[in-house]
């Protein structure tokens, strides 16, 4: 009898012992079936999105690769590619309407026709949605306290971000001393870090560079993304309306104050402006109210007043502001043109001889020196033609904008000009947004 139990036992356990095998062996089943069935949908959802993409998409990502050269890229050469697919992605979906405002920056009466702007509500947002442009320039009456500040400029870039999808430039003149439209103004609290002479006889470069940490550090926390700093421009006169504002009276002195002050944006994140190319340290007079001249030849300056703008351009300066000087030895053949109307200055001398790519801005052009030689509705035609990517504060935004899409209609700019300068304004865009 214990014979019979223990065989029966043995029985059952080998039942067992095969049951579980069986078990065992389904589960394996059941886990590659999965795995193909896994597999094989994913393979005809790949299959389903090839075949179901927007050629017109599938074009422009590959010629996006092509440009920056395909395949085995490293992350930063990959994360380019992705933001330039997304900038000609941007650009078709701009109307030319959109596309011409981005390239102006105005102050915000000029944007919505108010006496003196100080909120944006909204009379703003219909501005901003009917013309999104691509920055916008705010002086001492405008910023009232922080709270306010913040608030204001908050609500702008909002309204146009909205209306085009791109931030935009909310810019200021902060350069210390007699040009400083926050800390001239007690209720900020920071403190004005004097003239620029006075840094630059210090010969420490590392002061320079705290001195831009600091505004841009605070005008960050405002809401700013761009200041119009650092000047660039040599005292080469001793008298002239640059003597306070520059940094010294040599490109040795120059140079390496600008390069710091570059670097001490750059670490708080703020955009800035070497100006006022190419260069106006020797110049008689102010071009706020009258012509201002050079017979300077371009070899003479390439040894002299543009060094400093030639180190900034090399330190990858994101803006060069071109002044209003009139080049007579360079621009020969266009007249007197103001440098930054004048296309032998800022196409000729800094994009092809000086190797620049990046944003040119004007300085403003409400100025006398440019008034005096161009009508309102041609200033930002102009401009473009001589190769600017920004029109900074035209006398008259209406006029200039309407004289900007009147040329791309009839054909005096191309439609692809426009795009070349809207897509540099992009790319710096959504380096911001990133």
């Amino acid at each position: 009898m214990t014979k019979q139990n223990d065989i029966k036992d043995r029985n059952e356990a080998q039942d067992e012992a095969q049951d579980a095998a069986r078990m065992q062996a389904r589960g394996f089943g059941l886990i590659i079936t999965f795995l193909v069935v896994g597999l094989l949908s994913l393979g005809l959802f790949a299959l389903w999105r090839q075949f179901s993409k927007d050629p017109n998409d599938q074009a422009q990502q590959n010629a996006v690769v092509e440009q920056t050269g395909g395949g085995g890229q490293d992350g930063e050469s990959q994360a380019k590619t992705t933001e330039e697919y997304h900038v000609e992605q941007l650009l078709r979906e701009l109307t030319l309407e959109q596309k011409v405002a981005q390239l102006f920056v105005v102050t915000p009466e000029s944007l919505t026709g108010v006496g003196t702007a100080v909120s944006a509500g909204e009379t703003t947002r219909i501005a901003a949605t009917n013309r999104p442009v691509g920055g916008v320039c705010y002086f001492a009456k405008n910023l009232t306290d922080p709270k306010q500040t913040k608030e204001m400029l908050r609500n702008t870039k909002n309204y146009i971000q909205d209306a085009c999808g791109l931030v935009p430039f909310m810019c200021v003149d902060e350069e210390g001393g007699t040009v400083a439209r926050v800390s001239e103004n007690e209720a900020f609290g920071v403190k004005n870090p004097g003239d620029m002479s006075a840094v630059g006889a210090t010969g420490d470069a590392d002061q320079a560079r705290v001195i831009a940490r600091g505004m841009g550090s605070y005008l960050a926390d405002l809401g700013f993304n761009v200041d119009f700093a650092p000047v660039a421009d040599i005292d080469s006169s001793g008298d002239g309306t640059m003597h306070d504002r520059s940094f010294g009276s040599t490109p040795e002195a120059v140079t390496p104050m600008v390069l710091a002050q570059i670097d001490g944006f750059r670490r708080e994140g703020m955009l800035c402006a070497v100006k006022h190319f190419p260069g106006i340290g020797d110049a008689e007079g102010d071009s706020h109210n009258e012509r201002i001249y050079s017979h300077r030849t371009a070899d003479q300056m390439k040894g002299y007043e543009l060094k400093p703008f030639e180190a900034a351009i090399k330190a990858d300066v994101p803006m060069v502001m071109v002044g209003h000087l009139s080049c007579l030895e360079i621009g020969r053949g266009e007249g007197d043109l103001p440098a930054s109307l004048s296309p032998a200055v800022v196409q000729g001398l800094l994009r092809e001889d000086m190797g620049y790519d990046g944003l040119v801005i004007t300085d403003a052009l409400d100025m006398d020196a440019v008034t005096q030689v161009c009508a309102p509705d041609e200033v930002g035609v102009k401009a473009l033609k001589a190769g600017a990517d920004l029109i900074l504060n035209p006398k008259d935004f209406a006029r200039a904008y309407d004289g900007v899409l009147r040329a791309v209609r009839e054909g005096t700019i191309t439609e692809e000009r426009i795009d070349e300068s809207v897509r540099r304004i992009a790319l710096e865009k959504f380096k911001l947004m990133s």
